[in-house]
């Protein structure tokens, strides 16, 4: 069974209630999802009478069946019709209930093989496409791969914000190309941050790196840091203002004896300046946060419909693992676009080999 390095994704707030369900609607619940994953059908109360391993009556059945509707986690799609999961039971079964399976040997050889052959007659384009048309056979699904480097040239970035918990960073190279990056990002951030962070860097960006800036904008931060500490220390020292709090989320000067200040006009201009290094450090501070989460990548993700915006329509589901180099940095990701009703239990697994035989072929590994 393969251990996932990372939670797949978020439950939607008030969501918390679900883990409090009991052993007879999970297993309803279980049912319903499973015959929907299996058959793409609504199951109805008598058949999942049949299908339970305890002894219900399709009216006990029904009435477990309408608190789950209640909750959000099935509907019917039809009038009088057996039920379905919705998206969030969808989300709520991948994220609680679901059991990965492990792979065959042969599906590993399978993987090991062709990527490796792969790698002896092509360069890092045609493994990644010998990797998509492989995962796509063995999935039945649509495999996709996005390919990137750190070091490429930028022109433009943007942050949208997709959850509380996460937005998208849309990277456009000065090539053309344009790449997205789901980031995990604090939910109290607010959504000034992103526009701020994104003008911040839009400005300083073109023709740089991702490394680049954020090796620029550490070295802004020190310098006004060091900077604030000066002033601060010049204040303080004075008697007219204390220091109160400790890192960089509690700054705070106390100031005292305004009337003194007004008259001083140096320690006036210090204390403009103060205010706006405070300014300067937050958004440097937020800035680099959001560069590194954009360097970063986390383990295999599942996006269900909605959750994704480029499926919240066609009714899509994507599994997707990040690509490493030998440096561990992200260099792309692997991924099968399918039907919600997808088999994870069986893709899950494989979509994260494959992305790490990918990787040990491009880091040189063999």
């Amino acid at each position: 069974m393969i251990r996932m390095g990372h939670p797949l994704a978020p439950l939607p707030p008030g969501s918390s209630g679900f883990a409090n369900l009991g052993e007879r609607p999970r297993e309803i619940f279980r049912q319903i999802v499973d015959t929907y994953l299996a058959s793409g059908d609504p199951v109805g109360s008598r058949q999942l009478s049949r299908l339970l391993p305890m002894a219900l009556s399709p009216a006990s059945v029904r009435n477990v069946m309408q608190d789950l509707e209640e909750l959000g986690l099935v509907y019917a799609p039809h009038t009088s019709a057996g039920r379905m999961p919705t998206e969030l039971g969808l989300r709520f079964f991948v994220d609680s209930l679901l059991q990965i399976g492990d792979m065959e040997e042969s599906e590993r050889a399978q993987i090991e093989a062709q990527v490796e052959a792969a790698s002896k007659d092509h360069d890092l384009e045609g493994v990644l496409a010998e990797a998509t048309s492989l995962l796509s056979g063995l999935t039945r699904g649509a495999a996709v791969v996005v390919t990137s480097k750190d070091n490429a040239r930028l022109k433009q970035i943007e942050f949208v914000r997709l959850e509380p918990e996460r937005a998208l960073a849309i990277l456009v190279g000065e090539d053309g190309s344009v790449e997205n990056r789901v980031l995990q990002v604090p939910r109290d951030l607010p959504a000034s941050s992103l526009v701020e962070a994104a003008n911040y860097l839009n400005a300083r960006i073109r023709g740089r790196t991702l490394l680049d800036l954020r090796s620029e904008i550490e070295a802004a931060r020190k310098a006004a840091q060091s900077e604030l500490d000066a002033l601060t220390a010049r204040l303080v020292e004075a008697g007219l203002a204390s220091w109160g709090g400790s890192g960089a989320e509690h700054r705070q000067l106390i100031v005292r004896g305004q009337a003194n200040l007004l008259e001083d006009l140096t320690a006036m201009a210090d204390l403009d300046r103060i205010r706006l290094l405070f300014a300067d450090l937050e958004t440097k501070t937020e800035v680099i946060d959001l560069l590194e989460r954009a360097e970063t990548g986390e383990g295999v993700r599942i996006f269900i419909g909605s959750e994704n915006r480029l499926f919240s329509l066609s009714g899509s589901s994507m599994i997707a693992a990040p690509l490493r180099d030998g440096n561990k940095r992200i260099v792309g990701a692997l991924g099968v676009i399918g039907p919600t009703r997808l088999n994870y239990a069986r893709i899950v697994p494989m979509v994260d080999y494959t992305a790490k035989v990918v990787a040990r072929v491009v880091a040189g590994g063999g």
